[in-house]
């Protein structure tokens, strides 16, 4: 028997990530009658209150919005037992849901996944398939279960990798894949018709929760991977070097396979732009971030110290 339309969602999200999915439920017509967000917590150098990004997009739509710290408390757990959803969607949500939680819409919990699972589990599948290479990835919409990023595929779209996207462009593409891939999905949910396929562990690989560090590149990397990481890291935590006792980041570069008969790691000038030397040719900075100043191009950083570059700390 077909399900009545529309559905009654319960809607999980925190980031820009999340807001396509949100968008593409409402302009369908569903009835998202409750969003649920992490709380807003300081962010940036001053520490100023910030506020999650679905939930700045959930006012304009004028839908009740609930923050709990987590599901532990039996009151948060009750808030959304009275939301009385038919579905519950997660998009990039953030906190661990308990199987409680899972259990509560009367169709199935759900979730966008930003890979082709089962390759890329974890809190870094964007990241992850530029650093490794990938050429493709996609979304996977998935039925939740008590095992991270393990439960049944409903539905995968195939995304392609440019070559020359970073983390943030390829992000906003895979939002909007998400959103219509759940919409598809939703649909077919209410017509009675979907059905899912269990993942295959053998094929599963994993990737970690990205920290500031990672970004630093270091005269191990061959140019490919520093190339990779450099469009991986942005938007953050951003590619960098230790240059005259400070971080210097590195947000636009290119490969240029070309040997230079200079140590690797050699910071050097290359036409009008600063380069560093890897294994397999040198990595031409298009534009750099000194700590504390303003992005400027790798030219203009060239003019400021005059031609002559100072050594890297790898």
């Amino acid at each position: 028997m077909s399900i009545v339309s529309p559905l009654a969602i319960t809607f999980m999200g925190s980031p820009d990530f999340a807001i396509p999915a949100l968008r593409a439920l409402c302009d369908a017509g569903h009835n998202v009658s409750l969003v649920v967000t992490q709380p807003d917590r300081p962010a940036g150098r001053g520490k100023k209150q910030g506020i999650q990004p679905v939930k700045v997009e959930a006012t304009k739509l004028k839908i009740p919005i609930f923050q709990p710290e987590s599901f532990k408390n039996l009151k948060n757990m009750e808030r959304l037992v009275e939301a009385s959803p038919d579905l519950i969607v997660v998009a990039a949500y953030g906190i661990i849901l308990p199987v409680q939680v899972l259990k509560i819409p009367t169709l199935d919990t759900i979730n966008i996944h930003p890979s082709l699972l089962p390759r890329w589990r974890g809190p870094s599948p964007i990241q992850s398939a530029i650093l490794e290479g990938d050429n493709i990835t996609g979304v996977s919409i998935i039925s939740l279960n008590e095992h991270m990023d393990a439960g049944p595929i409903l539905m995968q779209k195939e995304v392609l990798i440019d070559a020359e996207e970073t983390a943030g462009q390829l992000s906003d593409r895979l939002a909007e894949a998400g959103a219509a891939a759940l919409l598809e999905c939703v649909d077919t949910m209410q017509k009675g018709e979907i059905s899912s396929r269990q993942q295959n562990i053998k094929e599963a690989t994993f990737c970690k929760l990205i920290s500031k560090e990672m970004g630093e590149l270091n005269r191990g990397m061959t140019l490919a991977q520093a190339e990779r990481s450099v469009r991986a890291y942005s938007p953050w935590p951003g590619a960098f070097v230790n240059y005259r006792g400070s971080k210097l980041a590195i947000w636009r570069a290119h490969g240029v396979p070309i040997e230079m008969k200079v140590p690797y790691g050699t910071f050097l000038k290359y036409d009008d732009s600063p380069a560093i030397n890897f294994p397999g040719g040198i990595l031409v900075i298009e534009e750099l971030q000194k700590s504390g100043r303003s992005r400027i191009k790798g030219s203009d950083f060239l003019n400021g110290e005059r031609g002559v570059l100072q050594k890297i700390d790898f």
